[in-house]
């Protein structure tokens, strides 16, 4: 599995965004937690939370649930270190929950230039299993080093809306609230008993070879093992055989393009967000190879 690092920080320098080239610094060890947390705090608005394009098919400055998603995985890079902004989004997302538990999938935006379609004509109203499972998800991985996050009301109610909703299922959700539910009840793993058979509940709407197709997305858009087990030693790997997981490792690996990034294959909105989306692809292969140790 050849991957040439020293091109892909080239492909950094050159196209990527701020936050995601310090994150890549963060990956190689280059960099501590202060400057990660310095470029995503550009992206935090007053209430709390994050909008400004943190979520790069939705430019607009208002905060969103989407935003909230990426400025948690940042917070989860930064372990063990923490900051007090983790739990003063748990505060906003707490603010804008439905009286359930659930986030609806997004708020209402001003100026939709540049957004996807699908972000400004959400229902602010209606709370969704895809949106709460995106912040909640990857908040409990957060939670694992930061007490503050792990005892805040909102992870509490969130979470509880989450297992609510995925009891519920009777047919397998879209594509990638399938993905983001699975992320979900594994990171809910490390707190909670009943995740484990909410697991074996989402396995069957997993097809054992990890491929399922995007409904309405772009031609050929699939999500594939990694983005539903992208970690070694995870309840979700129990998906796979570990065939599929080192064939999908070297597919990984070998999608660096000759210019040393990696693409996306689904639709941006804005030439900004396809670029932020190749620059934010290239630190996610990285850490994904890296993680599962083939660099």
């Amino acid at each position: 599995m050849a991957v040439n690092l020293s091109a892909a920080a080239s492909f950094m320098a050159t196209h990527a965004r701020l936050l995601d080239r310090r994150r890549f610094e963060l990956l190689s060890g280059e960099i501590n937690a202060d400057a990660v947390l310095a470029a995503v705090d550009g992206y935090r608005n007053p209430d709390g939370g994050y909008g400004w394009g943190l979520e790069p098919d939705l430019r607009a400055p208002e905060s969103q649930p989407g935003g909230a998603l990426h400025a948690f995985e940042v917070f989860e890079e930064i372990g063990p270190d923490t900051t007090p902004h983790a739990a003063r989004l748990c505060d906003w997302l707490a603010s804008v929950s439905t009286p359930d538990g659930g986030l609806p999938f997004a708020l209402p935006v001003a100026d939709p230039a540049g957004c996807a379609p699908f972000w400004v004509q959400a229902d602010p109203a209606v709370a969704t299993l895809q949106s709460t499972a995106f912040a909640a998800g990857v908040a409990l991985r957060v939670a694992r080093h930061d007490q503050a996050v792990r005892e805040h009301r909102w992870l509490a109610a969130a979470t509880e809306y989450c297992f609510r909703e995925i009891r519920a299922l009777s047919e397998a959700p879209h594509a990638i609230a399938l993905s983001f539910a699975v992320g979900f009840v594994d990171a809910a793993h490390d707190f909670h008993a009943e995740a484990g058979p909410l697991l074996d509940r989402l396995a069957p709407f997993v097809s054992p070879d990890g491929l399922v197709p995007v409904a309405g997305g772009s031609e050929g858009e699939t999500l594939r093992a990694l983005d539903f087990a992208p970690l070694p030693d995870r309840p979700a790997r129990a998906l796979f055989k570990d065939a599929v997981i080192d064939g999908e490792l070297q597919r990984l690996a070998g999608e660096q393009h000759g210019d040393g990034g990696w693409r996306v294959d689904f639709a941006s909105y804005s030439p900004a967000a396809e670029l932020e989306w190749s620059g934010y692809a290239t630190v996610r292969a990285v850490s994904i190879l890296q993680r599962n140790g083939v660099l």
